[in-house]
């Protein structure tokens, strides 16, 4: 009797709390929305780096890291040969001093040039000057001669003097006058282009001449300078080329991977290295009402499942989600299909907190 009366004393009891537990979940809802409303989790997730050799290839020769290796932005992970692209550095030097050097030997010729048209043009001025002396002399000398000839033709007319000497007066004269004749000439022949004779309006072809060959020589020297201008482009070009030829890390992080080997081939482009970041994020899907209470930008704290550690975040990305992580009939009454937006929040780098953790943010974090 005590066992009947115990059994039905404890099947009153479940029946109270099952109706109880009823009332509870007809009170607070029981589908999917509103459990689903209570709490969002999601795995931290490290965003991750492939990265490669940028435009150069080569074969690897020597590996700075290993895996499992945390590493600071700028420290270098790997190395190519540069053998071939030191020897075309090498060669465009050599090139580009060669190129110095007949640059600089073409603008000595050109002064050289110059000073000596400045030279010859000298020269030629102060032949001009002896000439014009040597023309006054000759006028002087003809003067004298034909003021003897008219002295010895008045002696010779009083019979002062016999023929000869007025035949060698004479003859004097005449080459006295040729002289002049002769002078006047190499001075006209030196004054060539001169106006009126005047010294200050003297063009000298030949001097002229000298003055436009060694200006041309600027053409020349412009012309190596271009040459070398596009070798020092090119010697900038293969400098960047050797920089690549090093693989740094873009940022800090962790390497996971090493895809190439020392002494493999690796071609431009192909990812050899991945790198995990301390960037770190988590997603969570919210419903529509919830998501109209969150904007980027905006600063959410989750928790750890492991541990209870608060994790300090901010929301970078708020979209629609997917089509699968919609409520699709959810409710008891057959409620249509509900939208799901995909919430993405970053995380600092917390000690304690590592990827693959599962975060949970309470609805509260939403209001």
């Amino acid at each position: 009797m005590d066992r009947n009366q115990k059994a039905v004393r404890t099947g009153i009891v479940f029946l109270m709390l099952l109706i109880l537990g009823g009332l509870v979940l007809l009170y607070k809802g029981n589908d999917a929305v509103v459990l689903g409303r209570e709490k969002k989790e999601g795995i931290l997730t490290a965003e991750q780096v492939k990265m490669a050799f940028d435009n150069v290839g080569g074969r690897l020769i020597e590996e700075k890291v290993k895996e499992g290796d945390y590493v600071k932005k700028g420290d270098v992970i790997l190395e190519l040969d540069p053998t071939d692209t030191d020897l075309a550095i090498e060669k465009l030097k050599a090139q580009i001093a060669q190129l110095d050097a007949q640059i600089g030997s073409t603008r000595g010729t050109q002064g050289i040039n110059f000073q000596k048209a400045d030279t010859d043009e000298t020269q030629s001025f102060r032949q001009i000057d002896q000439q014009r002396a040597a023309v006054a002399s000759a006028q002087a000398t003809l003067k004298n001669a034909q003021t003897d000839y008219g002295r010895k033709a008045s002696l010779y007319e009083s019979g002062a003097i016999a023929k000869s000497q007025l035949d060698d007066a004479e003859t004097a004269l005449s080459v006295a006058s040729a002289n002049v004749t002769a002078q006047q000439q190499l001075l006209e022949k030196l004054l060539a282009g001169a106006q009126d004779g005047a010294t200050d309006s003297l063009n000298l072809p030949t001097i002229e001449s000298e003055r436009a060959a060694a200006g041309n020589m600027a053409n020349d020297i412009a012309a190596l300078e271009a040459q070398r201008k596009a070798l020092a482009v090119q010697l900038q070009e293969l400098s960047v080329t050797k920089g690549r030829l090093t693989l740094r890390a873009p940022e800090d992080g962790k390497i996971l991977k090493l895809l190439a080997k020392e002494g493999e081939m690796v071609s431009a482009g192909t990812p050899v290295v991945l790198l995990e970041s301390n960037r770190s994020y988590y997603d969570i899907y919210v419903s529509e009402e919830q998501a109209s209470h969150i904007t980027e930008g905006m600063e959410i704290t989750g928790t750890t499942v492991a541990g209870a550690r608060e994790v300090p975040g901010t929301v970078r990305i708020l979209s629609k989600a997917p089509g699968f992580a919609d409520l699709k009939q959810s409710r008891e009454k057959g409620q249509a299909d509900l939208s799901a937006f995909q919430v993405r929040i970053y995380i600092e780098p917390t000690e304690g907190v590592l990827p693959g953790m599962t975060i949970g943010v309470r609805d509260s974090a939403f209001r």
